[in-house]
This record gives C-alpha cells, sequence and structure tokens, in this order.
C-alpha cells in the first residue's frame, strides 16, 4: 500500500504542475489578446494614414487644376478686353444691367445683336406727349384664368403664363406669353411719372408683338400683384408654380382707353417693330406692394428716348 506521506506529496505537485499550466495558458491567451488588439490598432492606423495621404494629393491636385484656371481665365480675360469684349460684370447672365458700365447708355456697345439699343430710331419707352386724339379701335381682351408660374430672372419679377389669353386689334390676334414689372414706370405721360408699370408681352402668329402697359400708382392694394408677391421665388432663375390659376383681367384698369405707337423692347436686344398700348387708367398698388418690389429692384427702368418724330394716337 502507498506510503500516505508520498502520496500527499505527488498530489500536491502534480496540483502545482496543472495550476502552472494554466496560468502558463492564461498568460498566452492574454497575449494573444494583447497582439491582435495592436495589430487591429495598426491596420487602422494605415488605413487613416493612407486616407489622409489619398485626401492630400487631391486636395494638391485640386489647387494646381484651379491655379491653372485661374491662371487661364486671367489671360481670356485680358484677351476679351484686349479684343474689346464685356468682361466681369458685362460678362455674367444677360450682361446687361440698369446701372454702371453695363447699363442703358452701353447697352448698344455690350454685343453687336443689340446695336440697335444706341442707334435704333423707334426706340421705348418715350414720353407720350402731342397724342392725335381719334376714334380708336378698342382693345378686344380675352382673358382667363390660367396656369402661371413666378420668376425672378434678374432684371425683374416675371409671371409666365399658359396659353389661353389673347388680346385682338387691328384684325389680329395676339396670345399673351407673360408680365413684368418696373420700377418707376418706364413711360411717361405729359411728363407725368409713375411709381411702377405692368408690362403685359403678347404675340401673333407670325412673331410680331404687342405689349400692353398699365401704369401703376400708390394707393389701394392689389389682389392680383398680392398673388405674385405671394409667390416670389427665394432665389433668382428659380421659378415658382402654384396650383392655382391666375386672372389677368384683374390687373387691367376699368377704363381702357389707351395710347399707341410703335416702338422697341425696353430691353436688350431693343428689337423695333413692337406695337404699344398704354392705358391711361392707372390701377393702384399699396405702399408696402410697392415697397416689396423696390426691395428686389430699386430702379430697373430704362430712360425715356427720343420720340423721333413719330405718330402717336390715343383714344378721345
Amino acid at each position: 500500500m502507498p506510503n500516505p506521506r508520498l502520496r500527499h506529496l505527488l498530489l500536491a505537485t502534480l496540483l502545482c504542475s496543472t495550476a502552472a499550466m494554466a496560468a502558463a495558458d492564461g498568460k498566452s491567451a492574454t497575449n494573444l489578446a494583447r497582439a491582435a488588439e495592436e495589430a487591429a490598432a495598426r491596420a487602422r492606423y494605415e488605413q487613416t494614414e493612407r486616407e489622409i495621404e489619398a485626401m492630400l494629393r487631391a486636395r494638391r491636385e485640386a489647387i494646381r487644376r484651379e491655379t491653372g484656371t485661374r491662371v487661364a481665365s486671367s489671360r481670356s480675360r485680358q484677351q476679351a478686353e484686349d479684343d474689346g469684349v464685356p468682361t466681369g460684370k458685362a460678362a455674367r447672365h444677360a450682361s446687361w444691367s440698369y446701372e454702371g458700365e453695363t447699363g442703358p447708355e452701353h447697352w448698344g456697345r455690350l454685343r453687336p445683336e443689340w446695336t440697335r439699343c444706341g442707334a435704333g430710331n423707334r426706340q421705348s419707352p418715350i414720353d407720350i406727349r402731342d397724342g392725335i386724339p381719334v376714334d380708336l379701335e378698342p382693345v378686344a381682351f380675352d382673358y382667363k384664368p390660367v396656369a402661371f408660374s413666378v420668376i425672378d430672372n434678374g432684371h425683374t419679377v416675371q409671371v409666365n403664363l399658359g396659353p389661353g389669353n389673347r388680346i385682338s386689334l387691328t384684325g389680329r390676334s395676339y396670345e399673351l406669353q407673360q408680365f413684368h414689372f418696373h420700377r418707376p414706370a418706364e413711360e411717361k405721360v405729359n411728363g407725368r411719372g409713375f411709381e411702377m408699370v405692368a408690362h403685359l408681352v403678347h404675340k401673333d402668329a407670325e412673331g410680331r408683338l404687342a405689349v400692353i402697359a398699365v401704369l401703376i400708382e400708390s394707393g389701394s392694394a392689389h389682389p392680383l400683384m398680392q398673388t405674385v408677391w405671394n409667390n416670389l421665388p427665394l432665389e433668382k432663375n428659380e421659378p415658382v408654380t402654384p396650383p392655382s390659376l391666375i386672372d389677368v383681367s384683374q390687373l387691367l384698369p376699368q377704363r381702357r382707353e389707351y395710347y399707341t405707337y410703335m416702338g422697341s423692347l425696353t430691353t436688350p436686344p431693343c428689337s423695333e417693330g413692337v406695337l404699344w398700348i398704354v392705358l391711361k387708367e392707372p390701377v393702384q398698388a399699396s405702399t408696402q406692394q410697392i415697397g416689396i418690389f423696390s426691395r428686389l429692384y430699386p430702379m430697373n427702368a430704362r430712360p425715356v428716348q427720343s420720340p423721333a418724330g413719330r405718330l402717336i394716337k390715343e383714344s378721345q
């Protein structure tokens, strides 16, 4: 029978050996886990370094391209200036304005196709004086509610209209395309100016234009103008198209007597051959409504042009 003391000694030795092996195994597992964490951290660091390096390369390339573009643009601008082509402000959208180097007195020199603005002899607007009173044919308005959109085109607030609105005069039918506003009114009547004007632009089947001018003075609020202001776009050249319809007949005065003469567009290209119909009776808009437009366009009116001996007729 084995010696009890020897048996106890052997058992103790076995237990110590097992504990040592377990401790070694635990230490090995801990080391492995730590090594795995260090490897993962190193991989993340290297990935971050690669991403940063890629970003820096992309930024350097962007700077290189931008610098090259600026140099090329500067050279092109200098060449354009040497050639007499408008640059800077003159090269922006539509490249004309109501003041400074791209103002009305320069329109005719900004582009070859705009020479009429400076050299035409049937230009608009005019100061309407000495009209011949005659029995003019009434304008036949056929306006009805249609879809519309409102756009701030950088020169005015314009309302583009769906089809269906027409006027008839002298045997011709003209369809209403759009209307827009100017402040102050571009037209004068015997030297008198007005707060604003609405121009209703019509076109016939042959492309000829007829413009109805509705003069606007300060007074009561105007419901149609308020409809337009309610739908003003937040950004230029981004139209707003409401779900409702608009009735442009609300813009017209009660009385429809008018002055008429042959003129031009009042903005570039200042094309002539436009039939102008300026309604004698103004409509009213509130001070607040006029002020809203003034915040956008304090002045967007072409100065009056020479009548150049044109015949002006007026309803008597």
